[in-house]
């Protein structure tokens, strides 16, 4: 999101995929881990050892429910390492929704999932953008510093208070803000629901069919019913499912279950690209 490179969870074989797909590993700034079970964390110390071998000197920071640290500095401790790059963990607190990440341009809010470990998500949300100057009515002579005025919506002023350019003959609405969930491992939760309103995209973790809805609950995982659910009562845009059970060699089937409660649905296969740009 606007130039800024960011790793959600990171399983086992997350530097191959990332080498695989061409995706800039050093610009990496910002690493979000759901919980600590190994599928979403094991990758985490091999990728950190990768940086400190390509000589990383950015800061890194990573986002975890309380443990991380612990782990980290085990694998550093007897493996006799000291990174060259600075780490910086933010402990989450996964019982309420939290900002975790001001940037100019989005922020990231950290939501409570209910798994059998703390767990949480993520929502990745776009500021309101600036207005856009209309180049059919601003003239070629308007001095450059003046644009920032118009598109921050003032009116462009002489030194005797006098309008020059009035902000609304020279703008147009700004571009339309973007938002997207991450819904890692959780059963379904109407408070869920409630934190991601009018979300956009929203990626949400299908383990099991409503065959194995049993399974569902005893696990504390969702099925494709309950993911596309989600999606449907947030009045999402389009849903990605995704964590599919081994069980499962055909994910057809999971695809129907959720288009049958939520029709924009699509599986978060590997290799996939959606632009949220595009919906």
């Amino acid at each position: 999101m606007h130039n800024e490179y960011m790793l959600v969870d990171c399983g086992e074989g997350a530097q191959m995929q990332l080498s695989r797909y061409d995706l800039p590993l050093m610009r990496i700034n910002h690493i979000f881990i759901s919980h600590l079970h190994g599928d979403h964390y094991l990758g985490l110390p091999g990728l950190l050892f990768t940086l400190h071998l390509h000589h990383r000197q950015n800061d890194l920071h990573l986002y975890s429910p309380r443990g991380l640290n612990e782990i980290l500095t085990t694998q550093f401790f007897y493996s006799r390492s000291v990174p060259s790059f600075r780490i910086i963990i933010h402990t989450l607190n996964t019982e309420t929704r939290q900002l975790i990440l001001d940037h100019p341009h989005f922020t990231v809010e950290s939501v409570p999932l209910h798994h059998k470990l703390p767990c949480c998500g993520f929502i990745f949300k776009e500021k309101p953008k600036s207005l856009r100057i209309d180049p059919q009515k601003v003239p070629s002579t308007l001095p450059p510093h003046y644009y920032k005025a118009l598109k921050n919506g003032e009116d462009v002023v002489d030194e005797a208070g006098k309008v020059l350019y009035k902000n609304e003959d020279y703008t147009l609405p700004p571009h339309r803000s973007y938002s997207y969930a991450y819904c890692s491992d959780t059963i379904y939760s109407q408070e869920l629901v409630q934190q991601l309103q009018g979300t956009d995209v929203i990626y949400h973790e299908a383990t099991f069919t409503s065959a194995d809805a049993g399974k569902a609950r005893e696990t504390r995982h969702s099925t494709a019913a309950d993911a596309a659910t989600v999606a449907r009562q947030a009045g999402a845009t389009k849903l990605l499912l995704g964590h599919f059970s081994a069980r499962y060699r055909e994910l057809h089937t999971l695809l129907q279950e959720a288009r049958a409660v939520f029709p924009n649905t699509e599986l978060a296969e590997e290799g996939r690209t959606f632009y949220l740009t595009r919906l």
